[in-house]
């Protein structure tokens, strides 16, 4: 146990630090139990993306089998070679619950029309343009993905570390200061006993010596 004081003044410093020490791991699981409430919500969003990504990637790869087997691998090449662009994300920032959260936003859309890709519209056929259009919409939902993944980490991190928060608050803290004080109370009641045995020992001395006194001839 750590070095105590046993007096009142350490005593009533103790309670003090008990009851401060539980007003704080209040608000941290309240604060725990409105992050995990979000925590649901992002993770359930999580999902829906991930769906809709995996949607995304088995179609464009269907229309990209169907364009190699059609239009034939130089085709799709030569459209490749003569596209261009660029992919622009901003990264901001918000808080949740206190909490910095980073944002990822798409700058613009990377889904683009046959006649801003690149390549000659009249030189491609439809299946190629579809299959370019497919995989511009997984980029489009990977930008959204990353966005809510960032998110569902930062927050899962805070959970885990408010939890570790309210764990050393209400295993060894807490449990810590009720310990001292249980041994300060000991302490003077001990001392409190012995003070009031001295006392009776004192009085039952002074009585004896009145008694002598008057006996004495």
């Amino acid at each position: 146990m750590e070095e105590v004081r046993p007096t009142r003044a350490e005593l009533l410093e103790r309670r003090g630090q008990i009851q401060l020490a539980q007003q704080g791991m209040d608000l941290l699981k309240q604060k725990r139990d409105a992050l995990l409430i979000e925590f649901m919500g992002v993770m359930d969003e999580t999902l829906r993306l991930s769906e809709s990504l995996q949607k995304s990637v088995s179609e464009a790869q269907y229309s990209l089998a169907v364009s190699k087997a059609v239009d034939g691998t130089v085709a799709l090449r030569s459209a490749g070679m003569a596209t261009k662009g660029e992919i622009v994300v901003d990264m901001t920032g918000t808080k949740i619950m206190g909490v910095s959260v980073p944002v990822v936003t798409k700058g613009e859309s990377p889904i683009r029309s046959s006649f801003t890709r690149g390549y000659a519209v009249t030189g491609v056929s439809s299946r190629v343009d579809e299959t370019a259009d497919k995989f511009e919409r997984i980029l489009d939902v990977i930008i959204e993905y990353a966005d809510i993944e960032t998110r569902l980490k930062r927050l899962g991190e805070e959970i885990q570390k408010t939890n570790r928060r309210v764990n050393a608050l209400e295993q060894v803290t807490v449990p810590q200061l009720r310990e001292q004080v249980a041994y300060i109370r000991q302490t003077l009641d001990e001392r409190a006993r012995e003070d009031l045995f001295r006392l009776k020992k004192v009085k039952a001395k002074i009585e004896r010596k009145k008694r002598d006194a008057q006996t004495a001839p």
